[in-house]
């Protein structure tokens, strides 16, 4: 059998999401601080997750988010995309926030938020695809 050459359409544009906006950021900045509550972490856990040092977090929680770059947004961004599969795949609110401190077999026995505080980018977004995996999106 002659294997046969495929053509691929190449002029149709790539899917790029829209970058997210500094006002955006501050808004997704002022839902975390909310999230962080429910999730009952401390700030040193906060900082870390935001990738901040404790004083930035801890002045930007005071008196707003400063100005974040690409990582920085894509960390909020992740984040909030955990909490809506959380409250996708969880009714109650309250069973949402402790599954993020449960131990989980499938994080290799560790809790979500252990593999999130390893502080790098791709912690929060292996999180975010298992959880999507899990509600049936992506």
């Amino acid at each position: 059998m002659t294997p046969t050459l495929q053509i691929v359409d190449t002029s149709a544009p790539a899917f790029r999401p829209a970058p997210i906006t500094d006002a955006e950021a501050a808004a997704m900045f002022r839902a975390a601080l909310t999230l962080f509550r429910a999730w009952e972490i401390t700030d040193e856990a906060a900082a870390t997750l935001l990738d901040l040092p404790l004083r930035t977090y801890r002045r930007w929680k005071a008196e707003g988010a400063g100005r974040m770059g690409r990582d920085g947004k894509a960390r909020l961004s992740n984040l909030m995309g955990i909490h809506k599969a959380l409250r996708i795949i969880f009714r109650e609110p309250h069973r949402s926030y402790a599954w993020v401190k449960a131990p989980n077999a499938a994080l290799g026995g560790q809790s979500a938020l252990d593999v999130m505080l390893g502080g790098e980018l791709t912690d929060l977004m292996r999180v975010r695809r298992y959880l999507d995996a899990e509600r049936g999106g992506w």
